[in-house]
């Protein structure tokens, strides 16, 4: 894993190198890069990937005390990893994690060139649906996410509709949950960026100004929603594409939010014909 430090601290991240297009792959709560380690071992023959761990819960380096962590500042902080390591015309992709609002809204979008929206937050599905609620009310309590990610030592608590059930249709290898949730089990910081971040949600109203901004949004742009997607839902991929002024949608069958894990080689030729497409 590659370093870069950038003014909310130390972020890591992997890059496969090479004269490619660019490709940053980015990720949702309590997880890293990994998430997308079969997309990117499909697209890094003929693309540059680089997947940074964001300070979500599953980053290793804890963020500086005074890191603003809330759903903006962590679209800033993307903004600003593109920009620390001079990468421009960039396609962002991005699952789970809805940033893309909030960089468009902020007005910090100009290193994208194209956009890569599939099964995330959007409108004002922040934190989203049954897992989200329970993460949200969780870290309003004292020491509440240290036992919500405690009970998910036992694997069995892993596939409940209130935590992980509904994100992925088949289970996520349990040796790669215990690497996105071993930092929040063992770093009381780690815990601190996570609920900056989950208790960092502005009012709907603010929420529902950033989707509008993707009407501004005007380069190539693919929604890639799950079609049986039970915490984001189908309808919300279906306005993004409508809204972006050059949007277009795909729906990929048998597979929850988490379609990296689901559907990893369906999402990665989807992407690699998007790229194609100059």
């Amino acid at each position: 894993m590659a370093e870069l430090e950038l003014s909310a601290g130390i972020v890591e991240y992997e890059d496969t190198g090479g004269d490619g297009p660019v490709v940053v792959l980015l990720h949702g709560v309590a997880m890293d890069g990994s998430l997308w380690r079969h997309v990117v071992a499909d697209l890094r023959d003929g693309h540059r990937c680089i997947v940074p761990t964001l300070p979500l819960g599953g980053h290793r380096r804890p963020m500086k005390p005074e890191a603003d962590l809330s759903v903006l500042g962590v679209a800033r902080l993307v903004a600003e990893f593109l920009e620390a390591l001079d990468l421009s015309d960039v396609t962002l992709v991005m699952n789970d994690w809805g940033g893309a609002q909030a960089l468009v809204a902020d007005g910090r979008d100009q290193r994208i060139g194209k956009l890569v929206i599939t099964s995330c937050e959007a409108f004002d599905n922040f934190p989203p649906g049954l897992p989200g609620n329970n993460l949200y009310a969780s870290a309003k309590m004292p020491g509440g996410l240290i036992v919500a990610f405690t009970l998910l030592k036992l694997k069995p608590m892993r596939r409940l509709p209130m935590t992980w059930g509904r994100m992925s249709k088949r289970p996520v290898p349990d040796a790669v949950m215990d690497a996105w949730f071993r930092p929040l089990w063992s770093s009381r910081e780690i815990r601190r960026d996570l609920r900056k971040y989950v208790l960092g949600v502005p009012p709907k109203g603010e929420l529902l100004r950033w989707a509008e901004a993707l009407r501004t949004f005007d380069r190539p742009a693919l929604v890639a929603w799950a079609a049986e997607d039970r915490v984001m839902p189908p309808e919300h991929g279906r306005r993004l594409a409508d809204m972006l002024p050059k949007g277009e949608l795909v729906e990929i069958a048998d597979s929850y939010t988490l379609i990296p894990e689901d559907r990893p080689e369906e999402l990665a030729r989807h992407i690699r014909e998007f790229r194609r497409k100059g």
